[in-house]
Formats: C-alpha cells, structure tokens, sequence
C-alpha cells in the first residue's frame, strides 16, 4: 500500500498546529487596567511569579486585612499583574515543547510504514494503516487538548475552530476540543463583582443598587470574559433580566503579544503547501480588529448598529423580520469592560445537542433536521444581510457565539469582533452571487469566465501558471457547498494536494472574515449533513442591493406603519407556535417534525426545478 497517505497526515498535523498558532489570534482581548470611576475599591496590583500564564488564577489575591473606621474587616480584590517580556516567550516556548512531540510522532510513524513497505517488503493492509493514524491521533489529540487547557488565551479560540470543522479534522480531534467552547475557568464572584462596582457605580452606589438580584456562578466563561445572569433594580429600570458581560482582568499584554508573534511566525509560511490559506494576510486583518475587542462600549455600538439594520429594508422605509435574535445593550450601563445586555434564555449550540437528549428529542431524527434546517436559513440570511447590504457584520462567528433559545429560535451574542467592508467589495460580491446562483452548470466555459473574472474583480490573485478553472473553482469552494465536482479537476477538501485553495497566492483582506464567515457555514451545513449553498439564498438579497444601488439608494422613513405591528405580531405568534410545539409529548412532536420536514423537503424540490 502507498504510504503516501501517511504523509497526508503529518501536513494535517502541521495544520492544525499552525491552527493553534494561527486561527487563535481572532481571540477577544481584555486590557490589563481598570479605569475607575472615583471607587477606591480594589484597585492594588501585584506582579506574578508564574511565567507561563498556567491559571489566571495563580496571577490572583485576596487579602481580608483592611478595617473600616467602625472596626468591621472588608474584603480587598487584588487584580493581576500583565505578562512581562520574558513570560510572553516562556509561554509560546511552553506550546511549542508540547506542539513539536505530537507533530514528530506522525513523522516516525510515517517513516516506519514506508520502512516495513519499501525494505522490509512487508504488505500492509489499509486496515493496520488506518489504526495506527488512529491511536496517533487519540494521543496527539488529547496532548493538544491538555496544552491548550494548560495556556488558554488565544489557544481557546483555535480550539473553537477546529471542533466546528469535522469536515476538515480527524474527528478525533474535533471531539478533544469540543470542550472548549464555554465555562471555561470562570473568575471568582468576589472578582466580578470588584470590576463591575469599578467600572459602573457612582460613588454613593453599592452593588444592590443596581442589581437586586445576580447569580455568581457564570452563564458562560471564555478566554476573554465571562456573562452572568442578573435582575436590574427598579432604580435602572427594572425588574428585568438582563446578561451582564465582565472582562477578565490583565490579559491585554498576552493577547497583543500573542498576535505580533504570529504575524511575525506566519509570514514566512506564505508559500507552505501544507496550509490551505495564506494566514499572513489573516493575521494582518486580525490585528486591526483587535483594538475594538478591548472596548465593550464599541461592541455595544456595533450590537445596536446591526441589530437595526437588519430590523429595517436597506432604504430603511420597511421594517422586517429578524432572522434570529439579538440582544439589546441596557443604556447607561455600558462601559469598557461592562457590558448589561438582554438576557437570551437557551444554551450555546456547543450545547445544543446534549440539551437535545435531555429532552428526549433524538439528534439525529427529523426535529433535529428541521432545527438544522432554520439554523442555518437563520445564520445564511443574517450575514448575507449584514456582508450584502451595508458591508457592517458580526465577524466572529463559532458554536459558543450561537444560541438555541427555548423557543427553538437561534440568537447571535457577543459583537466584539465586527467588520466593515467597502461598498465596491459588497457589489462585486453581489455580482459573484448572483453569476453562482444563474450559472448554467459547473462546467460551461461562458459562466466559469464570468464567475472567474469577479472573483479576480475581489483582489484575489493566484500563483503563476495555474489552470483557468481556478477562480471559478475558488469562488463555487468557498460559497457553494452543494457542488460535487470543482470545475478544473480541483478537489473540494481544503487539505488535498489538488484543492484550488492552494493555487492562491493571496487573498484581499478586506473579506479575510467574510471568509470565514462562509466556511463556518460551510463546516455546519457538513456537520448536519445538510447540501447548502450560500449564493443560492444570498443571490435574492444580492439582486435586491444591486437594483436599490442602481437606483442611488432611497429615502429613509422611519415612522412606524401598520405593516411594522402586523410584523411584529407575526413574530410574537411565531414564536408561541414554536415555544408550544416543543411542550407537545414526543410521539406527537415526532409526527409533526416528520411531516414539517417532508413539507420543506417537497417545497425545496419545487423551487429547485
């Protein structure tokens, strides 16, 4: 047997090491001080002894010492101190004494195949083959998942990525770090509720004035933060619930040093055939999005400004349906580091399927295939809104960002990392859209020069010598996932020798994260076994822009209209619909999943023909 395919899996585990270097740089960012607002409260520091970044909570102490005039003792929060110089390269030496064992294993054991092959003669069947690629990456995948466990920050974010994308990693893999999406080291309460009374009390305020009720033990925890649940006081406008968003203390110095090393790591790997992108350029587009990520005030901005957007058409003179849910910052609790939001009642999707079985509801039947199906309408339609219509979109889009609301509708959160494109990419986008979704087929020369064109329109450009096909065939890889055949002979596999990935030479980054928006789509549709092409739903959206573009745009009117309440209404029983049917006994649930998705399926072959 050819033990060519061993070498196939030492270039994944290349890649999927540079993921850990590479993709963990879309990471949110904290600062490392607490701007106060007159409160002496905690604001001490201290510096660390532990170089590596371990556990935040080594950088951490409380002390009980400091007495109050009438003798009472008060609890003082010491934050943590920035990573010096020194700890940021003992934490990236740290990666790599655990990256560098995992990737030569796969060199030994593709070398000892080809040995017992090639001098010893021995036949090796594929079945031996393929378990020894299988206890490796049991093993490799398991280090990995202690080392990112170990080092957190931006790690936590590559993790992410790569257990959204079964399509593209050993499964081995991808159920590793599954893991990593949420509660990840929560922050002590006592240390939330220090940041929280720094950065939105007044000086004659205490805690219960502004929240009557707030639960300790976080909704969610990430690399950058952590959410909590709370009732604001009446004082604030309450009672109501609400999502209350801290940072994590003193990690800015880590973050930023972490992406200027991987931009420095990742320029010389440019041209490596064993990457499927040119991560150069995905790192510059990074870091200029870093900045806003440290400011929850630019995120609260960026909720709001997405959140009408979509709620109005593009001329603003019609409102519409939200395709999924979006929270609504509080005003006047809003800071840098703060964030009260509304509270959306539901689980990650990282969750979702857990939370699945313990409702009854098998994952794998036609309730769960109808979910999969509104799932991803919702997101399609919520960024081809977003990329299509203003260019202005959510730009970190994962499994942990994506909520399954009790209602069965899907909600977005965390609006940190947004992007905004220019008005000439948006069209040209619109164009490639629609030349996609009108194309005759996968091969006529007429529509593959057309396609081709617009995509090299975008600023893509290609290494030297490649084959005609290979705009067209990038364009179809990247925005149409129910293609069987790339046109050229290409390979649809972003790891394969033969994919048009690896024909380019560079991608513009003005729509680095549109990118990845589409693949992570992309990764879903595959993941649920779903055939979906994003420029067949977006090609409406992308008519809609062109002809409103053509026009000089349109008056904006925004008085309320009798259409604006029927819509609403039409929400509102939606979602009773939705909130009932999930309480049906599941013999009945099951009987009328089955027949809604034999609905779908049967409506879909008609608009197909």
């Amino acid at each position: 047997m050819d033990v060519e395919y061993g070498s196939g899996k030492i270039k994944l585990l290349v890649v999927i090491t540079a993921f850990c270097l590479l993709h963990s740089g879309s990471a949110f960012c904290l600062p490392s001080g607490l701007v106060g607002n007159g409160n002496t409260f905690g604001r001490q520091l201290r510096s660390s002894g532990n170089p590596l970044g371990h556990s935040f909570f080594d950088l951490l102490a409380v002390s009980t010492n400091e007495e109050t005039d009438d003798g009472s003792v008060i609890e003082s929060i010491e934050f943590p101190a920035p990573l010096t110089g020194p700890q940021q390269l003992a934490r990236s030496a740290e990666f790599w004494k655990s990256a560098v064992p995992i990737i030569a294993s796969y060199y030994k054991a593709a070398a000892k195949l080809k040995f017992r092959q090639d001098v010893l003669g021995e036949c090796i069947s594929e079945e031996e083959e393929c378990q020894v690629w299988n206890d490796l990456h049991e093993t490799g995948a398991q280090n990995l998942a202690d080392t990112i466990t170990s080092l957190k920050g931006f790690y936590v974010k590559t993790a992410q990525i790569i257990s959204s994308r079964e399509d593209l990693f050993p499964k081995q893999y991808t159920d590793a770090l599954a893991g990593f999406t949420d509660d990840l080291d929560p922050m002590p309460g006592a240390l939330v509720k220090a940041v929280i009374v720094q950065e939105l009390l007044n000086r004659d305020e205490v805690f219960e004035d502004v929240f009557t009720e707030f639960d300790d033990i976080p909704l969610g925890s990430a690399s950058i933060g952590q959410v909590h649940r709370a009732i604001l006081s009446e004082k604030y406008g309450g009672p109501k619930e609400v999502a209350v968003k801290v940072q994590r203390p003193a990690i800015e110095s880590k973050l930023l040093g972490d992406i200027a090393n991987l931009i420095t790591i990742t320029k010389p790997l440019k041209e490596a055939d064993a990457l499927p992108l040119d991560y150069y350029a995905v790192f510059c587009e990074l870091e200029k999005q870093l900045a806003d990520e440290f400011d929850f005030v630019a995120e609260a901005s960026a909720m709001d400004r997405i959140y009408k957007a979509l709620a109005r058409s593009p001329d603003g003179s019609k409102a519409r349906d939200l395709p999924l849910k979006i929270p609504r910052p509080v005003p006047g609790l809003i800071s840098r580091r703060v964030l009260v939001m509304d509270y959306l009642k539901g689980v990650p999707l990282s969750r979702a399927r857990d939370e699945m079985i313990k409702k009854g509801i098998d994952p794998d039947g036609p309730e769960s295939k109808i979910f999969g199906r509104r799932l991803l309408k919702s997101l399609t339609e919520v960024f081809g809104r977003s990329i299509l219509e203003t260019g202005f979109f959510h730009a970190d889009p994962h499994p942990g960002n994506i909520f399954v609301l009790e209602d069965g509708s899907i909600g977005l959160i965390d609006f940190g990392q947004v992007k905004q494109i220019s008005g000439r990419s948006r069209e040209t986008l619109a164009k490639v859209m629609i030349a996609l979704n009108n194309r005759e087929s996968d091969s006529n020369p007429s529509d593959l020069k057309t396609i081709g064109d617009l995509a090299l329109e975008l600023g893509v450009t290609f290494k030297p010598d490649i084959k005609d096909e290979a705009p067209a065939a990038v364009a179809m890889w990247l925005f149409d996932g129910t293609v069987e055949n790339l046109p050229g002979g290409y390979d649809k596999g972003e790891l394969s020798p033969n994919s048009p990935v690896k024909d380019l030479e560079s991608f513009p980054q003005d729509l680095v994260l549109v990118g990845r928006s589409s693949i992570l789509i992309k990764g879903l549709s595959n993941r649920l076994g779903i055939p979906w092409s994003l420029a067949a739903e977006w090609a409406p959206i992308a008519e809609k822009v062109l002809a409103l573009s053509s026009k000089g745009g349109g008056d904006v009117q925004q008085g309320v209209r009798f259409l604006d309440v029927l819509r609403i209404l039409k929400t509102w029983t939606k979602g009773k619909v939705s909130l009932g049917a999930s309480r049906l006994p599941p013999p009945i649930r099951k009987r009328v999943a089955t027949l809604a998705v034999k609905i779908q399926e049967r409506r879909e072959r008609r608009q197909n023909r």
